[in-house]
């Protein structure tokens, strides 16, 4: 079975292992996957994550979800924004504020994938991939 949208398919995964309590869960590598397990960890919605080496050719990231005291998960919300049939892509002047800035717009642009801040900071808008929160 191929994925046509493997940002969606993460972003989904993410959010069935909160809703079910898992402590941690397995994604397939790529670049831009580990990009935003990157940005998910320096923004404190995850614990951690790891590049492991799974059963088959591909590597794989290993995702540990954060949870509070009261086993509630921090990461509340992922949302999709840009499709492959309809991409979303915005200038620096245009980049979504989520939540009053409670949340984060993840895009990729051309000096990698970042948070919409980082953006913003360094002046260049790109591609919405989603909205964390």
């Amino acid at each position: 079975m191929s994925i046509t949208d493997p940002i969606a398919d993460m972003l989904t995964r993410i959010r069935n292992a909160i809703m079910a309590r898992h402590d941690s869960l397995l994604i397939p590598a790529s670049k831009t996957k580990i990009s935003i397990a990157d940005i998910l960890k320096q923004e404190g919605f995850i614990t951690d994550y790891e590049v492991v080496k799974g059963n088959t050719p591909q590597r794989v990231i290993k995702i540990q979800l954060k949870y509070t005291g009261k086993k509630e998960p921090v990461l509340t919300g992922l949302k999709r924004v840009s499709k492959p049939g309809l991409r979303i892509y915005v200038g620096k002047g245009e980049i979504p504020r989520i939540y009053e800035g409670l949340g984060i717009t993840i895009l990729s642009t051309p000096l990698g994938v970042m948070t919409g801040r980082q953006a913003w900071r360094k002046g260049v808008g790109g591609e919405v991939l989603c909205y964390i929160w």
